[in-house]
């Protein structure tokens, strides 16, 4: 796969280890003739170290062979998270330590997740572009405000911090962008 085609949850090989792609800067030099780059940060799916990365867009990295099937999140019992495999019923457990700020988008029976598995082994999730939440705590609505640019923090159901217009209320339920941790709308409203 070439770089300029990587975007946040690409899988790559890097160093012969699964990496999932994390986040992907593109920096364009004023001169001419310059070559793009492209800041790449990665985290290996089986030790869960970070590698940072620079480089063109025409350089190539291999795809691991790996599976993905979609599973649906079950529960959380400690730092231990488990996935219902949707084809076979399979359960899988995974650790807080693989599933990361993840975490803050899951709620129970969620599904639309796909698992990454390597070697028969699950060693990531893959989470929808958008989720809905619940808010639990937000700074009561001023009277007469509209949707301006002005924003307030306000907690979800899972503990995601997440800025929100003035007018939101704690029990409205919201969509959030899982790439970016950012509110994209209330549920039931058009973009």
């Amino acid at each position: 796969m070439l770089v300029k085609q990587f975007n946040t949850g690409s899988i790559i090989t890097v160093n012969n280890a699964p990496h999932i792609v994390e986040n992907v800067e593109k920096h364009t030099p004023s001169a001419r003739g310059a070559a793009t780059i492209y800041k790449i940060r990665c985290r290996n799916l089986i030790d869960q170290t970070k590698t940072d990365l620079s480089c063109k867009g025409e350089d190539s990295f291999p795809e691991p062979d790996f599976r993905q099937t979609e599973v649906q999140f079950m529960y959380k019992e400690g730092d231990t998270f488990t996935f219902m495999d949707l084809e076979n019923y399979d359960q899988y457990s995974l650790d807080k330590s693989i599933i990361g700020d993840a975490e803050y988008y899951l709620i129970e029976d969620m599904e639309g997740i796909q698992a990454l598995i390597l070697e028969e082994r699950v060693v990531g999730i893959k989470l929808p572009d958008v989720v809905e939440q619940k808010l639990v705590e937000c700074d009561p609505a001023i009277k007469g405000q509209s949707a301006t640019n002005r924003g307030k923090s306000a907690k979800t159901e899972t503990g995601l911090i997440v800025q929100v217009p003035e007018y939101m209320e704690s029990g409205e339920t919201v969509k959030i962008d899982t790439q970016t941790g950012k509110f994209l709308g209330r549920v039931g409203t058009t973009f």
